[in-house]
């Protein structure tokens, strides 16, 4: 145990670790510049993703919530405004929504590619690429209608009016829509790259570590 503690906290492992920690924080900060039309394409989690396959659950875990502390403070700083309203109105739930799916959404895809890659690693990167923006986009359904109330107040304000609307369909089509179906693409559309970094960069790991 001592010994995988060790090579975990290598000079090469930190490196690594720093490069996609870095990654994660550029991508989420400056990601709403990156726009096919209204909608915002998010690469934040293949970072996150890499890390679960290069390092390991617990890296993507710590990138992954992360994540979630970047959300926050973007939106505290006023470059989120939908986020900064429920931190106003539900701040103990969207802190933990927030933390929680972005951790969940790291640990789920690393330990989906830990699993499979033991049968075929191909395969793995495709499951762990797709596990992320899934687990990531389910806990924040399952929490936003939890404050779907909140939501629905919001959305009012901004001028959409959903006073008749069903809040399975507030969350789903309005809040979700098709920005889930894009981080999924982005992150099935890079797995083949990843899957040659992850190649690469494993064989260099292991290596040095040696």
């Amino acid at each position: 145990m001592e010994k995988e503690k060790t090579r975990f906290f290598s000079a090469v492992n930190i490196a690594y670790m720093a490069v996609l920690l870095a990654l994660v924080i550029v991508l989420q900060v400056f990601g709403g510049y990156f726009k096919i039309g209204a909608t915002s394409l998010s690469f934040v989690l293949v970072p996150i993703v890499l890390s679960g396959m290069l390092l390991g659950v617990m890296p993507a875990l710590v990138l992954g919530v992360v994540f979630g502390l970047v959300v926050i403070f973007d939106a505290l700083g006023g470059m989120d405004p939908f986020t900064l309203y429920l931190l106003n109105e539900q701040p103990v739930i969207t802190v933990l929504l927030c933390i929680v799916k972005g951790g969940a959404a790291g640990a789920v895809s690393a330990l989906a590619f830990k699993l499979i890659s033991k049968k075929n690693k191909y395969v793995a990167v495709f499951v762990a690429s797709a596990a992320a923006p899934i687990i990531n986009t389910l806990i924040f359904v399952l929490g936003a209608l939890c404050i779907s109330g909140t939501i629905s107040d919001f959305l009012n304000g901004a001028g959409i009016d959903v006073t008749q609307m069903n809040p399975f369909y507030i969350v789903l089509v309005i809040c979700v829509g098709i920005n889930f179906f894009v981080e999924l693409a982005i992150n099935l559309i890079c797995a083949p790259a990843l899957y040659t970094v992850n190649k690469v960069i494993s064989k260099q790991i292991k290596v040095k570590n040696k």
